[in-house]
């Protein structure tokens, strides 16, 4: 990044205390946090202030670093929403519904952009598989919608960032010269299984030392920091050795979730809080990026994507998921709509950006427009559908009552 350390602290800052000062007045509103980081991302890339490189490796250890944050921090939330005895609408939208999401995106991108390798075609797909609940979080948070809707979305989301990454780091080597699809499919089944090796023994290890600390134990100032400690030495005791840190990372939040079962309500917000630090100076570099980057390809095709991927991709493939569940059909269409993309797209897209992939700047080109209007279209509608379903469930239960 071709600014010095001090602006660099001044932007970063300005960013964060802008982003915190205004999170009341934005939420629920499309103006969020991350719509105003892409924005100042933009504007000062316009301006010539800031210029950011692809192949940065400052930038790579950023990616990393909120990679490694914000897949722990999905980890302890999808463990609390895992206790829940409501385990089959979120594993039918995880199992079913997503891998059709990634079939129908793949496709879809594949036959708008003929540019595009089938290795880079699926790439794609799976960068934009996740969803993410952050863009609308009326949505997540609003008493009006269903708890079984809101449980279905958090866990949904909170998983399908670790279960996406793999596919993102298999298509991504067969995408770059010389990744053959046998050694490939071997190497990441090696270091996914050591990563979740590894994640598992130190969650067990940080499990069992909990109650065996010297003193009186932690203090509940540095509950958090435990927890992020974990998160940080999963990561870099498997990169350092054999593995995949980020899978490491994810599995060691949920299974410390799982072997603490009173784990501290801080173990999750003061990691919450330290993703949330990486996720806005991520939107901001990816803002920056956008600008460098450019975008030269078909408007047309890339307008047709957009459509495939947020009106027909999720609902399809929800509808699909949810045939014979328990949720009624207000419920079914409310969650097939909201599957908005964000931070976990936003940073696989920044990974492949920063990869060897021939076609790496039109992937992350195409993925940088589907977030961005993902992010417009989920997060007008929030406020609007929570409404809608409220009124929505209101009058099916009049009816069955007549």
């Amino acid at each position: 990044m071709d600014v010095g350390f001090p602006e660099l602290l001044l932007i970063v800052g300005l960013l964060l205390a802008t982003a915190a000062a205004l999170s009341g007045l934005l939420q629920g509103t499309v103006l969020s946090i991350s719509v105003l980081s892409v924005a100042a991302g933009v504007v000062l890339a316009l301006a010539g202030v800031v210029h950011v490189r692809p192949d940065d490796q400052d930038l790579v250890h950023v990616i990393e670093l909120a990679l490694v944050f914000t897949l722990f921090s999905d980890g302890l939330v999808a463990d609390r929403e895992l206790v829940r005895r409501q385990w089959h609408p979120p594993a039918r939208a995880l199992v079913v519904a997503m891998p059709i999401t990634f079939a129908l995106i793949s496709l879809g991108a594949h036959l708008l952009f003929p540019a595009l390798t089938w290795p880079e075609a699926l790439l794609l797909g799976a960068v934009l598989s996740p969803t993410d609940p952050v863009v609308t979080s009326t949505v997540v948070t609003a008493e009006r919608v269903p708890p079984l809707v809101r449980h279905t979305l958090n866990l949904e989301s909170g998983l399908n960032d670790g279960l996406a990454l793999p596919l993102v780091l298999f298509f991504l080597v067969l995408a770059t010269p010389g990744g053959e699809p046998g050694p490939a499919a071997l190497d990441l089944a090696g270091k996914s299984l050591a990563g979740v090796a590894v994640g598992f023994a130190l969650a067990l290890l940080a499990a069992r030392l909990l109650p065996r600390l010297p003193g009186r134990g932690m203090t509940e100032r540095y509950e958090g920091i435990y927890a992020l400690g974990l998160a940080l030495v999963a990561f870099g005791l498997t990169e350092a050795t054999y593995g995949n840190g980020l899978i490491a990372a994810f599995v060691a939040a949920i299974s410390l979730g799982l072997l603490v079962r009173d784990l501290p309500e801080a173990f999750a917000e003061f990691n919450e809080n330290v993703s949330a630090i990486f996720q806005v100076v991520t939107f901001f570099l990816f803002g920056a990026l956008i600008v460098v980057t450019g975008y030269e390809g078909s408007v047309l095709a890339l307008i047709g994507f957009i459509l495939v991927t947020l009106l027909v991709a999720r609902p399809v493939a929800i509808l699909l998921a949810f045939v014979r569940s328990r949720l009624g059909r207000s419920e079914r269409l409310f969650v097939a709509w909201f599957g908005p993309k964000g931070v976990a797209s936003m940073l696989f897209a920044l990974f492949v950006l920063s990869s060897q992939a021939p076609d790496r700047t039109l992937v992350f080109d195409v993925a940088a427009f589907v977030i961005l209007a993902s992010i417009a279209a989920h997060g007008l509608t929030d406020t609007v559908g929570a409404r809608w379903i409220e009124r929505r469930l209101g009058t099916e239960s009049g009816e069955v009552a007549e």
